[in-house]
C-alpha cells in the first residue's frame, strides 16, 4: 500500500482500491500535483466543508467515476451535481467496494453537517485521518476500538492541534506509525514536523513528508 501526501491534508492511498481524501489541490500553494493528473480514483473521502479539504473533491469524482463518501449534507450536494455518494454521519461505517470508512468525531467547525475524522480499513491495514480536529478524549476510543497502523494527524495549530495537542494525540490512539499534516501550507501554520517528531519519541514513528512524498505501508 503506498501513502502519497499532497500537502496540507490531501492524501492518496493506493492499495487494491485507490482512496483519496480532502483532495484540497487548486490553490493550495505547495501542492504535489493538480486536479488534471488524477486519473483513476475508486474512493474520495472529504472529512468536512471548508475549502481547504472539500478542495477538488468533486471535480476528481467526475472526472474519474470515484464514489464520494462524506457527512450527510455533503453527499447531498454531491448527488445533486450526478455525482455518486455515500452520506453518512459519525458513528456509521460504510463499505465501498470492500473499503470500510468509519466516520469519528473531530473538534472544528464547519458550514453544512459536523467535522469529522475518518478510520479506513482496506488490505488488512487500518489507517486514521484526523481532519481537522482539537485534541479530544474520544481518540482513546479510536486507540481502544481500531488501533490504527497509521494516522495523519494536523500539527498546524490555530486551526487545529498544535505539536504537543498531537504529540499526546498519538499516545491516545495507540497508532503505531504518523505522519503529520496540516502544517506548512499557509505562515497561519506553519510550524515544525521536525519538533513534533522529537515530542513524540517513541511513543510512534513519525514519517515526515515532503509535499509529493511517498510511503510503502
Amino acid at each position: 500500500m503506498e501513502i502519497t501526501w499532497f500537502g496540507h491534508s490531501a492524501i492518496k492511498i493506493a492499495g487494491s482500491k485507490t482512496v483519496i481524501i480532502d483532495p484540497f489541490l487548486t490553490g493550495n500553494p505547495v501542492a504535489s500535483t493538480s486536479p488534471d493528473t488524477i486519473s483513476q480514483a475508486d474512493l474520495v473521502i472529504v472529512t468536512h466543508d471548508h475549502g481547504d479539504h472539500l478542495g477538488d473533491a468533486f471535480p476528481i469524482c467526475k472526472k474519474t467515476g470515484a464514489t464520494l463518501v462524506a457527512i450527510h449534507e455533503i453527499a447531498v450536494d454531491a448527488q445533486e451535481q450526478g455525482i455518486t455518494a455515500e452520506g453518512m454521519n459519525i458513528g456509521g461505517t460504510v463499505d465501498v467496494g470492500g473499503v470500510k470508512v468509519n466516520m469519528v468525531n473531530a473538534l472544528h467547525s464547519c458550514d453544512k453537517g459536523d467535522p469529522a475524522g475518518v478510520v479506513i480499513e482496506m488490505d488488512g491495514k487500518t489507517i486514521y485521518h484526523a481532519g481537522d480536529t482539537a485534541l479530544t478524549y474520544d481518540m482513546k476510543l479510536i486507540g481502544e476500538f481500531f488501533k490504527p497502523d497509521l494516522s495523519f494527524l494536523p500539527i498546524g495549530d490555530r486551526y487545529t492541534m498544535g505539536i504537543n495537542s498531537a504529540a499526546k494525540a498519538v499516545e491516545f490512539t495507540q497508532t503505531k506509525k504518523v505522519i503529520p499534516i496540516h502544517y506548512g501550507t499557509f505562515p497561519l501554520v506553519d510550524t515544525d514536523a521536525v519538533e513534533f517528531k522529537k515530542k513524540v519519541g517513541d511513543k510512534a514513528e513519525v514519517i515526515i513528508l515532503n509535499p509529493g512524498g511517498t510511503y510503502t505501508l
